[in-house]
């Protein structure tokens, strides 16, 4: 049995990542009571019917506190049930949340007389807390479209099997903030910035002419080679400990040229090694997606 634990505080995306995994072909069941999740497993073990192979279930605050608090144990119970399982946590920035929750006008599954909606997104983090802990993935949200959720929860979760580590490689820019949701972060700010050159300055990493003056550059060559012997090692340490997911965050200032240049360059190293293996450009993404 493959099951998919979808987790997060409300307004984080739990519903749009459900329905996606509906979509391919998941038995879906929102806010599953923990304690019932030791006998879907043995449910899915009992029955024929092969849409029990393939479970998603997400399990957030409405559930009962105790549920939520021996998470850790019916975790392990169930992985001594053989049952494969991904634990998928969304979450984004409490400003975000405010917003989503001002803009749909829903109330927060916490807040009462005695709770403000902001008091309740705060709780609802500490509350979720033994559930993020075991998350294989963590996902933030706070600067993604429904779409590119979508597109996310498609590629990374739906994407890869039980045998292999998804790998994503995304650049950004530091002015903009370093991706919570990063395993590691490299700072290549100290690399010569196209950006300064008038005539490169309105193209970006993925262009050609911003290629060529990267990779006619020593210190450009020294960081990729570096990044690459850092990683090989031990994303295949990770691998070997049967780790699901890995993202790897490269930054530069504005996230328009260093960094898209050398997350390309990384990133088909590992594609060459590694089944699944994504590339993203925070930076460029969210230019795409304001014009």
């Amino acid at each position: 049995m493959k099951l998919v634990i979808i987790s997060g505080r409300s307004g984080s995306g739990k519903s749009t990542a459900l329905h996606v995994l509906e979509d391919l072909g998941y038995y879906c069941i929102d806010n599953l009571p923990v304690g019932l999740l030791l006998e879907l497993g043995a449910q899915s073990a009992r029955s024929q019917d092969q849409r029990l192979s393939k479970v998603a279930v997400s399990i957030d605050a409405r559930n009962q506190q105790s549920g939520i608090e021996n998470f850790p144990v019916f975790f392990q119970a169930c992985q001594k049930q053989n049952i494969d399982i991904d634990i998928i946590y969304l979450d984004a920035d409490s400003e975000t949340l405010l917003k989503r929750f001002h803009s749909t006008r829903r109330k927060h599954p916490l807040s009462d007389a005695n709770l403000s909606l902001k008091e309740s997104i705060e709780i609802e983090s500490k509350l979720l807390e033994p559930i993020a802990r075991k998350a294989d993935l963590k996902v933030d949200t706070s600067a993604l479209s429904l779409y590119e959720l979508r597109d996310q929860i498609k590629l990374r979760v739906a994407g890869r099997t039980s045998q292999e580590m998804a790998l994503l490689f995304q650049s950004f820019g530091f002015k903009h903030g370093v991706p919570r949701d990063a395993d590691y972060v490299f700072d290549v700010r100290c690399l010569p910035n196209p950006y300064w050159d008038p005539a490169l300055r309105s193209f970006n990493g993925l262009d050609q002419p911003v290629i060529d003056f990267l990779s006619a550059q020593d210190e450009t060559k020294r960081m990729e080679n570096a990044i690459v012997n850092f990683l090989e090692p031990w994303l295949k340490s990770f691998s070997d400990t049967n780790r699901s997911y890995m993202t790897i965050a490269i930054g530069c200032t504005g996230g328009q040229h260093r960094s898209v240049y050398l997350c390309e360059r990384v990133g088909a190293f590992f594609a060459d090694l590694h089944q699944n293996v994504q590339i993203r450009h925070k930076e460029l993404h969210a230019s795409l997606k304001n014009e």
